[in-house]
């Protein structure tokens, strides 16, 4: 490929050790990422609010979510492959540049369908930042430790949407879900700072003149390689079935199905998102140390029986354990980050972890939404506790080991 890049790149990383460039792209990356969680959770929230002032149908205000995803699997595609062809930190502050500025717009909505093109291209910046925020983490830490750091840009996102579930129940009743959608600019903002103070990777600048091939591609290029962007897909389209599946539903089924106040439900859905958070730390750590694919199917396994366990379950004490049980099983974005770093070449490593993510992120809360609406929530999860068979296939038959790796 050929494309203005900036000539600055990182030093090279001969040892094991985590140079400094290594610790502020890791920085950008998840202060990027947490805008991400931040914004999702706070919409889920803010229905209600948006549906009455607005005189949102159900079905109007539920679609803003679609919306916001529709747009995170285009915004992902195109900027995963422009990241590839003029440079990781170029593309990640477009990204956030368009985030920004249509989030802010979506404060001064007057009906659905202005706010719904709001969404639709917020999502295009939403959707590049996971792709590129994990290529540039991995680019800078060293092969030993590289699942870690896709572990810590996951972390970012489990943050945002921490952060999102406890200060929500307390902003919105005073500010309104005008002034929630202008505080979500503030991540934006920070991680635009962060940003402007970053280089290229070595490894972007360095492989970035010799390769011509197509992007896309090098995702197919043969059988092998085939073969392991299939198990990938499986293993993405699962993970964000999952996900999504649970954290867009679960706050309206606390609050409409078992009558929880809003704060309660945010208390509930917070010690999920912990479980999240220390299962997240717990897989990035076990991953550079055993490998990617026991740890996949260990966890899989896991989350069947947690997702179905919390399915059948009522009481509020059990609830809260059994969810936070859940939570640290359920969400593999650092195996998954990883994976994608390592199973691709830098001419196509953000247009990998970008398609891929973002085609599974486009799957789970639709379905899950026409099983909530058809069944119950509770029907809905029973089903997801099935799905992780099929990342257990995945991870056992079609994806190789790649620990250790070096990135080519």
């Amino acid at each position: 490929m050929s494309g203005v890049v900036t000539t600055t790149a990182a030093p090279v990383l001969t040892t094991d050790r985590v140079t400094s460039y290594g610790w502020k792209a890791l920085a950008g990356s998840v202060v990027g990422y947490s805008m991400d969680g931040f914004d999702m959770l706070i919409v889920g929230f803010m229905l209600a609010g948006i549906s009455a002032d607005l005189g949102f149908t159900n079905a109007q205000a539920g679609s803003l979510v679609t919306w916001t995803l529709t747009g995170a699997v285009a915004g992902g595609v195109v900027f995963g492959v422009l990241s590839d062809h003029y440079g990781r930190i170029r593309v990640l502050t477009w990204t956030i540049l368009v985030f920004a500025t249509f989030t802010g717009l979506c404060a001064f909505a007057r009906g659905y369908w202005d706010l719904a093109a709001y969404r639709l291209l917020a999502g295009l910046g939403l959707g590049g930042e996971f792709g590129i925020g994990m290529a540039l983490a991995a680019e800078a830490w060293p092969a030993s430790k590289r699942a870690r750091a896709s572990s810590y840009v996951a972390l970012g996102w489990q943050s945002g949407v921490l952060l999102a579930a406890l200060l929500t129940p307390r902003l919105l009743p005073l500010i309104s879900w005008r002034g929630m959608f202008l505080v979500g600019l503030l991540p934006a903002i920070v991680a635009f700072v962060v940003r402007r103070t970053l280089h290229e990777p070595e490894i972007f600048v360095s492989k970035h003149a010799a390769e011509t091939e197509n992007s896309f591609r090098l995702l197919v290029k043969n059988g092998k390689t085939f073969r392991t962007t299939l198990g990938i897909a499986v293993v993405c389209a699962v993970q964000n079935f999952s996900y999504y599946g649970i954290m867009i539903w679960m706050p309206s089924y606390l609050a409409k199905d078992l009558g929880f106040s809003l704060t309660k439900s945010g208390i509930w859905t917070s010690v999920t998102v912990l479980g999240m958070v220390l299962g997240i730390s717990m897989f990035g750590q076990l991953a550079d140390r055993i490998g990617r694919k026991p740890v996949f199917v260990l966890y899989s396994v896991a989350a069947a029986c947690t997702v179905l366990l919390y399915s059948r379950v009522t009481g509020a004490n059990e609830l809260l354990w059994v969810g936070g049980i859940m939570g640290v099983s359920v969400n593999h974005m650092a195996g998954i980050g990883a994976l994608l770093s390592e199973a691709y070449p830098t001419a196509a490593r953000a247009t990998a972890q970008n398609l891929l993510f973002n085609l599974g992120r486009a799957v789970g809360p639709l379905v899950v939404g026409a099983l909530v609406s058809r069944f119950s929530f509770r029907a809905a999860l029973a089903l997801l506790a099935s799905v992780f068979l099929l990342e257990i296939i995945a991870a056992v038959f079609l994806i190789p080991e790649l620990k250790g790796r070096p990135l080519e």
